[in-house]
């Protein structure tokens, strides 16, 4: 048995719509002054401190090696399959897949949106400013 009045049904869409726009609103300004606007984790490569969007770097590293193998010639799911095979695990401690890997490389070379007017991690063409990543005792960067 409904005990509200007929009269207020339009009253909760009502709210929650004004409640969907500011925090719309709110998101859109925060990543047009560069922040983090809060669409769930941050991509893989970066984290928040403060508000902000800062690299992480031990991801980042990852990403040299995933940017390499690309390179290298090697297929999507043999990336993963190295990724996994060397301990690796994504943002939220999966086992790696070749869409994981594509979604990684997108981003990289600019073809993913973003919220922000923040540029590509990569420029589209550029990659001399791509460090090289220094292999770790144990870390073989072959596949």
């Amino acid at each position: 048995m409904n005990l509200e009045p007929a009269d207020s049904a339009g009253t909760d869409d009502d709210i929650r719509q004004s409640v969907w726009e500011r925090l719309e609103q709110g998101r859109r300004s925060k990543a047009a002054q560069g922040g983090y606007a809060g669409y769930g984790s941050p991509p893989y490569g970066l984290k928040t401190e403060n508000g902000d969007l800062v690299e992480d770097p031990a991801e980042q590293k990852v990403i040299e090696l995933i940017r390499r193998h690309h390179k290298s010639g090697k297929s999507l799911q043999k990336i993963a399959d190295w990724l996994n095979q060397q301990g690796y695990r994504t943002k939220r401690g999966s086992n790696w897949k070749r869409i994981s890997v594509k979604r990684v490389l997108d981003r990289l070379y600019g073809k993913t949106p973003r919220m922000s007017d923040q540029p590509a991690a990569v420029p589209e063409g550029d990659l001399s400013v791509v460090q090289e990543v220094e292999p770790t005792e144990g870390d073989s960067s072959q596949c």
